[in-house]
């Protein structure tokens, strides 16, 4: 049946991509629906039991600002916080969370549940109903019809999933649940190229069966820092991880049982994540090491359940079982259930616009794996920026471009759409080359304006921000204008708070560069300086100790700025323009990229043809001025 009730927006999929586009839906009043293929696995987290982790912190904290319910979720259900490389520089500085697995699915499907404007139904979306290539709804496993302006489908490893456990295989979305096999079809016959990519879980252990005795505890931080700008207070548990490693047995065992690797026997032939390999990958590839390192880690506030970050893994159950016992700790262990690796499809990405729009099909946007992408946080990103996109689409507003010098989100999606990936990709901090200025720590800083000017921010959350910079920027001043001098008094003060003293008037910034300062010592030699939450000191020594590296970065974005501005059309005829190779050619065809700074970082696209078409870009304009 054609279904009564028309909406403005369908999505598809319940996993972390498809919650965030969906709420952000309803949320700016939009008529929404959300199918999966089974409501209990609404916000499921498939693999490791945590959010955040290196750059991907920065990914919740830039959801966060833009309405996103990730980084709220994980504030109400960690089990323990911590910042990542507080020892190295802000520029790498990371949020990580162990996550209450249950917690966090059912308090995001509570969420969902709750949410004006968005009805959930549990069916399988099978086709995509489109008319003269614009998006008209979907067609599902029951036969209904559900009639939509946009769709944004965010199938995880659900597109024909196939699980392999040794050499046993059989047809699942994820961990026995089924997958959907007729998606991808449509897809394809919509004439999106589709490609397939692998990837994996570990085993999960039973509590009663580890002697935690025998590994070493690593807690969570003991004041920890919450990923939404809006949490005042966290106020979780900090319950341990622990850590043990493999050993020269274990690695002997895998590597005698090579033939009951589904990787090694020749079963697989996709391509797995390169920076989360399996065991059995870094045995054979790392054969020098002696030992790799594995975490335990609880899945579950009140569940005996273990999950062993580490040992990503689809060789057979007994083999598992096996080296496990071999790891120290793991002597008597049991498992829960086993680690396996999962194909599935995907559609490549180069396909898309920057709004995740697909460029064949109007009104469909992809979000998450179906991408290439790996991680939660990576999903949900793309989640929230093709559900705004989605939204404003049917609204008839401008669309929401995230840029790669505004947000470790804006470089996700240029790596995406301009380069695309053959294998699942990643997110890290060297991948964004103006990191010291797209922190974790003034996420919420830099973007709430973005965020507010799109009507994604409230007003009252708005202002909050706004005060924080101006404290930041007042407090700057205050210390740039505010001296000391070399007195016998102001030196002895110095030599005692363990710094150089000085020989002429200084400025009390200048004092602040110095590495072994803080703005709590500067307050001791000037006591009328304004005692400053935790927060506000932060930011005001990172900017004044790293001001000049800050100014270099703002002058090459400013470079960056100048070709993202030199806008070429999307119909422009490259053809035309004489001098390119037909390899150069064909990759700005297969793009179309929008601006000279997105074909230059098309792969092999050379400088001397960005040159060329530079200049055929210019007459181009000129003649539309002269027509005009």
């Amino acid at each position: 049946m054609i279904y009564p009730k028309n909406y403005d927006v369908i999505v598809i999929g319940g996993g972390h991509a498809g919650i965030e586009a969906a709420l952000i839906n309803a949320r700016l009043g939009l008529k929404t629906l959300l199918l999966t293929i089974y409501l209990d696995s609404i916000g499921q987290m498939s693999c490791n039991p945590a959010i955040g982790g290196l750059a991907k912190g920065h990914l919740v904290k830039e959801v966060d600002i833009f309405g996103g319910e990730m980084a709220r979720c994980i504030d109400a259900t960690g089990l323990q916080f911590k910042i990542l490389n507080k020892s190295k520089g802000p520029a790498v500085w990371s949020s990580r969370a162990q996550a209450d697995m249950t917690a966090y699915k059912l308090r995001m499907k509570y969420t969902l549940e709750r949410q004006e404007n968005l009805d959930i139904k549990q069916e399988t979306a099978d086709e995509i109903l489109v008319e003269d290539n614009r998006v008209v709804g979907v067609k599902t496993n029951l036969k209904n019809e559900y009639l939509s302006k946009a769709v944004v489908v965010t199938t995880g490893t659900f597109m024909k999933g196939k699980i392999f456990i040794g050499l046993e295989t059989f047809e699942a979305g994820r961990a026995w649940e089924p997958p959907s096999i007729k998606l991808s079809d449509s897809l394809r016959s919509l004439g999106l190229k589709i490609g397939r990519l692998k990837t994996g879980t570990t085993p999960r252990l039973d509590a009663r069966t580890i002697d935690f005795d025998a590994v070493i505890p690593q807690p969570g931080d003991e004041d920890p820092i919450p990923f939404s700008f809006r949490t005042q207070k966290l106020n979780r548990p900090n319950i341990p991880c622990y850590l043990t490693y493999t050993n020269e047995k274990t690695h002997e065992i895998i590597l005698k049982n090579l033939d009951q690797s589904p990787l090694y026997s020749g079963l697989v032939d996709s391509v797995g994540p390169r920076y989360c390999p399996s065991i059995e990958d870094k045995v054979v590839k790392f054969f020098e090491k002696k030992q790799h390192q594995i975490f335990l880690e609880p899945e579950d506030e009140k569940s005996t359940e273990i999950y062993a970050d580490g040992l990503h893994t689809s060789m057979s159950y007994e083999v598992q079982l096996k080296f496990l016992r071999s790891i120290r700790g793991l002597e008597q262990v049991e498992i829960l259930r086993p680690g396996y690796a999962i194909e599935y499809d995907f559609v490549i990405p180069t396909q898309l616009k920057h709004t995740l729009e697909t460029k064949k099909i109007k009104g469909l946007f992809l979000a998450g794996q179906i991408n290439g992408t790996s991680g939660y946080e990576e999903a949900a990103a793309q989640g929230i920026v093709a559900g705004i996109n989605a939204a404003f689409s049917i609204m008839g507003k401008e669309p929401f471009i995230v840029r790669r010098d505004e947000a470790y989100t804006g470089v996700l999606i240029d790596d995406l759409v301009t380069k695309g990936t053959k294998e699942p990709y990643r997110m890290f901090t060297s991948r964004a080359e103006y990191r010291l200025i797209l922190r974790e720590d003034n996420t919420h800083l830099r973007l709430a304006e973005k965020s507010f000017k799109a009507g994604l921010l409230k007003k009252e959350e708005y202002e909050m921000v706004i005060e924080q910079k101006r404290k930041i920027e007042e407090t700057i001043k205050k210390l740039k204008t505010t001296y000391i001098y070399p007195t016998a008094e102001t030196n002895e003060k110095l030599k005692k708070l363990g710094t150089e003293i000085i020989k002429t008037k200084t400025d009390l910034a200048k004092l602040l560069r110095r590495t072994e300062m803080n703005y709590d010592k500067l307050r001791e030699l000037k006591e009328e300086l304004e005692e400053l939450d935790s927060y506000i000191k932060q930011e005001v020594e990172i900017d004044i100790k790293y001001e000049g590296y800050l100014n270099l970065q703002k002058q090459q974005i400013d470079k960056f700025k100048k070709y993202e501005n030199m806008r070429i059309p999307p119909d422009f005829d490259y053809t035309k323009v004489g001098g390119l190779s037909n390899e150069v050619r064909g990759k700005l065809m297969e793009i179309k990229p929008s601006s000279i700074g997105q074909a230059m970082r098309i792969p092999g696209v050379t400088p001397a043809a960005v040159s060329i078409l530079m200049v055929y870009i210019k007459k181009h304009n000129e003649r539309l001025k002269n027509t005009a």
